[in-house]
């Protein structure tokens, strides 16, 4: 596996241990979020309480970033990885076999736990062996791989919940996760060296790299904040106006299943451009697109229309696959990696976490076209943002590989 920045370097050197435990992984997660409501529902829950056992997913990656990061400094990628899929494994096999709601929340709680630890332990592995020039390629593809087994989750859980029942799903989940633990187990363990002479002079503290780098994580960091503030917005505020328009659940389904495949369409590309012509020209189309989506979802009456803003936030979404990866291993310093990329983690899980909320906080007090105007308005000014900033990543990295 090389490490520098030679075109001796070939992905498919290393496709299986860098991108098989996340397709994998990334397939059981996808069969189960569809069905997490409807197992809540199954097991006597109310259906806002069927909608926060959904979101402690992203309550467990929020609490885990930060634990998570200190975690791989001391045991390493490979270590994590490994830890995470089984222990995730054993969360999907309790959620199956559980008879109560709370048990259910247990069990997504700390599957969100494990994800976290999985990515930031596969970020950190991807930084090591992939060269700085195909690094936003080499995340784009990383971001993909989630979304490949997304797309393919769903169909395989529909087939065996169809031959079996629900909790086949949860099944499917667990022998997923224990299949990217073997696989994570193949993959080589760097970085030992490097922990052992951390284990000589003592860790480095999570607060005191966040503190090192608080420049970096709030403004740069600010920007990825607002990243995935944006891409967050799809999967609450198209939605809800489809439901206002009386759509079909099946239909808002398909428009979904149509913008999967165009953000799958778009992740070479996005990481192809993120390496040759800078961050930049990626991170503000992701911000910028779902602002103009917004701003025409007022338009949007039919699902023709609707389908439409859907494939504009796609694109965007989609050359966007990686970004916040990317900017992360740009932004990580040498010393004190895995602690930073958990505290860059957390800033990503803000911004997924803020965009429904923020849907939410405008649609309480005014009606939902009016949400959707004035958050296009805040998604223009964010482009301006963190296309500034970004921009000074693209210089700094030009000056780096000029160097070279």
């Amino acid at each position: 596996m090389s490490t520098s920045g030679d075109a001796a370097f070939r992905f498919r050197d290393i496709w299986l241990v860098a991108y098989g435990p996340s397709i994998v992984s990334a397939v059981g997660h996808g069969a189960i979020m569809p069905v997490l409501a409807i197992r809540a529902r199954d097991l006597g829950a109310d259906v806002s309480t069927a909608a926060a056992v959904v979101a402690l997913t992203g309550v467990g990656m929020l609490l885990a970033s930060l634990p998570s990061g200190a975690l791989v400094a001391r045991i390493g990628e490979r270590r994590a990885l490994v830890a995470a899929g089984l222990v995730d494994a054993v969360a999907m096999a309790f959620a199956a076999l559980t008879d109560s709601v709370l048990g259910l929340a247990v069990g997504v709680l700390l599957s969100g736990v494990c994800w976290t630890l999985f990515l930031i332990a596969r970020q950190g592995f991807m930084i090591d062996v992939v060269p700085a020039t195909h690094r936003a390629r080499a995340m784009s593809l990383l971001g993909g791989s989630y979304r490949v087994g997304v797309l393919v989750g769903p169909l395989i859980g529909a087939g065996l919940i169809h031959l079996t029942d629900l909790t086949s799903v949860f099944w499917l989940g667990a022998a997923m996760s224990v299949l990217a633990s073997m696989l994570a187990a193949t993959m080589p363990d760097l970085g030992e060296e490097k922990r052992a002479a951390a284990r000589a002079s003592g860790h480095l503290r999570v607060w005191a790299v966040i503190a090192a780098h608080r420049r970096v994580l709030a403004t740069l960091g600010s920007a990825v904040v607002i990243l995935g503030t944006s891409r967050s917005l799809r999967l609450s505020l198209l939605p809800l106006w489809a439901d206002h328009l009386g759509l079909a659940a099946s239909t808002t389904s398909l428009i979904f299943a149509g913008a999967a495949a165009l953000d799958v369409a778009f992740m070479w590309p996005g990481g192809w451009l993120m390496d040759t012509r800078g961050r930049m020209v990626v991170a503000v189309p992701v911000v910028l697109s779902m602002a103009v989506a917004c701003l025409l979802l007022p338009l949007a009456t039919d699902a023709v229309s609707v389908a439409l803003v859907m494939a504009l936030i796609a694109c965007g979404n989609g050359l966007g696959s990686g970004i916040v990866m990317t900017l992360g291993a740009d932004a990580s310093p040498s010393d004190g990696r895995p602690q930073f990329l958990g505290a860059w983690r957390l800033c990503g899980d803000i911004g997924n976490t803020g965009g429904p909320l923020l849907v939410g906080a405008v649609a309480a007090v005014a009606p939902l076209a009016t949400a959707c105007l004035v958050v296009g308005v805040l998604g223009l000014a964010g482009a301006a943002w963190v296309g500034y900033w970004t921009r000074r990543v693209d210089v700094a990295r030009e000056q780096q590989l000029s160097r070279r």
